[in-house]
């Protein structure tokens, strides 16, 4: 029925004409990322209207980066970005398996099968597939040798720019990652990413790169007087400005006698002098703002030998106080309406000191609790250094999730050809027309050892069917169960056993792949009416002579 007898005022597309275009958008969108896929994948130059450039193959900075107009092909975009929060890695995979469920979708459709009995058969084969990863495919980490977190992390940077370098770069994540481990009050181990701070320094090259013991921030001490380390460090820390006080603006004062206005100006002195021996006071022998503090309180804490730090950011402020078991401050303002400052809010450090790194100086807060680390990458330009960044980030959500859960199974393509094969006998036990989603499942799983193939310039057929062999004999002949953990040999050509080889992925990042890209896929097949509205004209008569 057309817009116009329903008397809407813009498009009205439905039925099969509204599902082609969406399938049309998403595989565009899958277009885009699926080159990068893999540890032999290429990466996107990106460049924005200002002229700023991105190069990457990590999926999830690829589509926030495009600007992308189509309603449907946006929900892929916060896919990935879901699937980045929740997992930090496997942002590419979860958006080509998207797309390829929606396409295989469509083709049923086109048979004459209700969209209803396709999601509901995706709904089944989803859980079906996320209960055979927990119960067969799944490896305890207690089973596997002391060197399978290592490898965890080698198979997160395989596909990055520092994948050459991925023995030095994984022994720098591992380390980092043990030095915040926490347990939380239920006695569960949790390992905070947020406490490693990642930052970035031109020059040298990437193996030059360093752990530190502490939480470093890319600042100096505010005067060249003060002290450049302090043991036993005391830490205040503040979110407001430390100045001279001023008057707000638009406020007036009348004054009629100069020595009035001598002793005003007398006042604004003391008032920041007041507050600056309230801190002082407390004990807090290192200060650290996201404000600035002026030259007049410069002088005051370069006379009591303290250190005082401006412009910290202000996200750095908060983990600190976190590590150090302080409170950032917004004010000192108590609730009887007086200034004061509680000593439970200061921060305790083994020791705060200035050192120089490069060329640059940081601020490094020690502790012995261990609970922060920082990693210091050194590369040749900005865009390898903002690369490196993403791919240590994403190495250190893996690892994270892996410790966690404590549950890995094998990369290379091994889960996906295992569940394809284990639902295709599965479709075959159905009676109903639930039978044909669940194979279309099934198939559209093995587009990721098929694409690992292609972008490594391999026979994509060839490879598969031996793969899909493999994992045929490993479900139906008990002698060779050992054969459930085969996976792609993409330099070499073959099929091996990615367990023994020590390409492992942690079990959640491949359930949550297969949960998001289900859901996602079941979102778009369930549109089957768009209809746009026209934007409404402003009315001349209200807006003439404003300037609009």
């Amino acid at each position: 029925m057309s817009g116009k007898v329903l008397m809407i005022d813009g498009d009205r597309i439905s039925g099969n004409e509204v599902r082609a275009q969406n399938v049309l958008a998403v595989t565009a969108i899958a277009n885009i990322v699926k080159t990068s896929f893999g540890p032999i994948g290429l990466d996107k130059m990106l460049i924005d209207n200002i002229g700023s450039i991105v190069v990457t193959n990590d999926g999830a900075t690829i589509l926030q980066k495009i600007d992308i107009e189509h309603p449907a092909a946006k929900i892929l975009v916060q896919l990935s970005e879901l699937q980045d929060q929740e997992v930090g890695d496997g942002t590419t995979t979860v958006v080509i398996l998207a797309a390829e469920l929606l396409k295989r979708a469509n083709e049923l459709v086109a048979r004459k099968v209700h969209p209803t009995v396709i999601i509901s058969g995706f709904r089944l084969a989803c859980t079906e597939a996320i209960k055979y990863i927990n119960e067969t495919l799944a490896v305890k980490v207690e089973t596997l040798p002391k060197d399978f977190i290592v490898n965890i992390a080698k198979t997160s940077m395989s596909s990055k720019t520092i994948n050459d370098d991925s023995d030095f770069f994984s022994k720098i994540v591992i380390e980092a990652i043990t030095r915040v481990k926490t347990i939380d009050y239920k006695g569960d181990v949790k390992y905070p990413i947020n406490a490693i701070n990642i930052l970035k320094a031109h020059g040298k090259s990437a193996k030059e790169s360093t752990l530190v013991e502490g939480y470093a921030l890319n600042c100096t001490v505010a005067s060249e007087g003060m002290p450049k380390r302090i043991q036993g460090a005391k830490i205040a820390f503040l979110d407001f400005n430390l100045a001279k006080t001023k008057m707000k603006l638009g406020q007036k004062v009348v004054v009629t006698n100069v020595n009035d206005l001598e002793a005003i100006r007398d006042r604004e002195n003391d008032i920041v002098k007041e507050r600056i021996s309230l801190i002082i006071k407390s004990g807090a022998n290192v200060i650290l703002t996201t404000k600035g503090i002026d030259d007049l309180c410069l002088k005051y804490f370069v006379e009591a030998g303290c250190m005082a730090v401006r412009r910290c950011k202000k996200e750095d402020l908060k983990r600190i106080a976190k590590a150090c078991g302080g409170t950032v401050l917004i004010t000192l303002a108590n609730l009887e309406g007086e200034e004061s400052f509680d000593t439970t809010a200061l921060g305790i450090a083994d020791e705060v000191v200035q050192d120089r790194l490069a060329d640059d100086e940081l601020i490094i807060v020690k502790n012995s609790n261990k609970k922060s680390a920082s990693i210091i990458l050194r590369g040749a330009n900005e865009l390898m250094l903002d690369e490196m960044e993403r791919s240590i980030h994403d190495s250190l959500c893996i690892v994270k999730r892996t410790l966690e859960s404590g549950t890995v199974v094998p990369g290379g393509g091994a889960v996906e050809s295992a569940l394809s094969i284990y639902l295709d006998n599965i479709a075959a036990t159905m009676g109903s027309r639930k039978q044909l989603a669940i194979s279309e499942f099934a198939e559209s799983l093995l587009v990721v050892p098929k694409q690992l193939a292609v972008n490594a310039a391999l026979d994509a057929s060839d490879l598969v069917s031996k793969l899909k062999a493999y994992h045929h004999a490993a479900q139906t002949d008990p002698s060779k169960k050992s054969y459930a953990h085969s996976g792609l040999d993409l330099f070499n050509n073959k099929v091996r056993n990615n367990l023994e080889a020590g390409v492992l992925e942690p079990a959640i990042a491949k359930i949550k792949c297969i949960k998001f890209a289900t859901e996602s896929a079941i979102t778009i097949l369930r549109i089957d009416d768009k209809i746009t509205l026209n934007p409404r004209e402003q009315q001349g008569g209200d807006h003439e002579g404003h300037g609009h």
